[in-house]
């Protein structure tokens, strides 16, 4: 059986192989990411928090940590650096005076921006020799096991 094989669902084997598959594409998408990361001067936690809100918007710090499965302390940390870097910015929220919005500056914007191109080239890339259908198969596949977490 070779790795575009479906095999049989309850077949240990297949399992086995289906993680291996998912760690070695984790591995190589993390290295990618980090080589990207790298040339920017920013972590990788950093480039997170850009893209969290290049995506959502501008947010309050709980909800922003919330999204990205980290807690406020480390979240304060990010913000600061960022801060610091110029990319985004805290204000105080309009209506609760105890929650602080989050929000990129231009920098963080053209930051995200031209990491997200990245993102596309490489999804492109990746999904080139995918037909149509395939590709919404992935999507599927993906979103169900995105909503796993």
């Amino acid at each position: 059986m070779n790795d575009t094989d479906h095999g049989n669902e309850h077949d240990p084997c297949c399992h086995t192989r289906l993680n291996h598959l998912i760690i070695e594409f984790y591995e190589r998408l993390s290295s990618w990411e980090h080589d990207v990361v790298r040339e920017k001067g920013l972590t990788l936690p950093q480039v997170h928090t850009l893209e969290v809100l290049g995506i959502h918007g501008s947010m309050p710090m709980k909800e922003l940590a919330a999204h990205m499965g980290i807690t406020t302390g480390t979240l304060t940390v990010l913000v600061d650096r960022l801060s610091d870097k110029g990319c985004v910015r805290r204000r105080p929220h309009e209506s609760d005076r105890r929650s602080i919005i989050v929000e990129l500056t231009a920098t963080g914007r053209e930051l995200f921006e031209e990491h997200d191109r990245l993102h596309m080239q490489l999804t492109e890339t990746l999904t080139a020799s995918l037909s149509d259908e395939e590709r919404a198969t992935l999507r599927h596949c993906l979103h169900i096991m995105n909503k796993a977490f």
